[in-house]
């Protein structure tokens, strides 16, 4: 029996559609290599000519070194940098506001941690069913612990909501992506009103163990919510929004989430299927792009690093050098 289609686990960022006549086009392409040992393997075996031939007509354009346990993982420093946000903190949430917050502000997922002999995990966040209705009945028990220590809630969409407030402050937290099914005792929040924002958690926790309102999920057969996690913290002022909005928008970007899906859920085979899908399909249209004389970025992203490779004016030198040695994906993967 094949185990059940889990919803998308939702980006923090919008992508802008691609308007039909883009003179540049920026392929992202977020876990595109992850040094798991299946992983690896797909690697060895994974053939991409389509990408290959992409990559010989493209140069070194920008390289991001980070870590494992950075907060932001490597695709949303990319793209945090081509709309003009903090790389290591973009303010995901403020720059979805029409308008500027007086205060910052971030997401709040609603989410399942488990309790083991030597870690909490967060659970996947998907696999917590929640429809507006509920997300109601939980945001009016949840909003009266949050006022008392100057925050707000508000309800954007069932699992993931907007919350502002003086304590989220100068606040450090980590992507989403890099918390899920791991422990999250490496990677909790710390800033000034740290102390605040894990009280309040703890009593949020302490609240929903035996409410009625996780009694009569239960009875339905759903998996409690017992936690929540802060994302995406920031604030922008109304120059800054502005700008990012604007380049948010003017700036085409083809973004292959399906490779970021299976890759955090460890899904290998998917993950596989995604590398071949985005070969068929974005990397094919953006060498295509090429060919007729536009211009193009296409940005690699793994846990750690970040390569980008753009079209540029190349000297003879560096053409002769890559009809010698071409550049393949195969001898970039390692790097990221």
């Amino acid at each position: 029996m094949s185990s059940p289609v889990l919803p998308e686990l939702p980006l923090p960022f919008t992508v802008p559609p691609r308007p039909a006549r883009a003179r540049h086009l920026h392929l992202v392409l977020p876990y595109a290599a992850l040094a798991q040992d299946s992983c690896q393997l797909i690697l060895r075996e994974l053939q991409l000519p389509q990408l290959d031939q992409l990559l010989a007509q493209l140069a070194p354009s920008h390289v991001d070194e980070g870590s494992m346990d950075q907060l932001i993982p490597p695709h949303e420093r990319a793209l945090a940098h081509l709309w003009g946000l903090d790389a290591q903190s973009p303010a995901w949430a403020a720059l979805a506001q029409d308008t500027p917050r007086p205060q910052p502000c971030a997401w709040m997922t609603l989410c399942h941690w488990t309790a083991g002999a030597d870690q909490i995990r967060m659970d996947d966040p998907a696999s917590l069913p929640l429809d507006m209705e509920d997300a109601q009945t939980l945001h009016t028990i949840l909003q009266p612990w949050f006022a008392e220590d100057g925050l707000q809630l508000e309800l954007t969409s069932p699992g993931r909501w907007l919350v502002s407030g003086a304590p989220l402050q100068r606040l450090e937290s980590a992507s989403l992506d890099r918390v899920l099914l791991r422990d999250v005792s490496h990677w909790m929040p710390q800033g000034p009103h740290q102390r605040t924002l894990q009280r309040l958690h703890s009593e949020v926790q302490m609240l929903l163990y035996n409410h009625r309102f996780n009694a009569e999920r239960a009875a339905r057969g759903l998996p409690p919510i017992n936690a929540f996690w802060l994302h995406g913290v920031g604030q922008l002022d109304a120059e800054a929004l502005q700008a990012a909005r604007t380049l948010h928008s003017v700036t085409p970007v083809l973004f292959v989430d399906s490779l970021r899906q299976s890759a955090l859920r460890q899904d290998w085979p998917a993950w596989k299927q995604a590398w071949l899908a985005a070969e068929a399909g974005p990397v094919a249209q953006t060498l295509a792009h090429v060919q007729l004389g536009g211009t193009a970025t296409v940005t690699f992203c793994g846990e750690q690093h970040v390569r980008s490779y753009t079209t540029q004016r190349r000297s003879w030198l560096q053409k002769i050098k890559n009809k010698i040695s071409p550049q393949r994906f195969a001898g970039l993967h390692e790097a990221l």
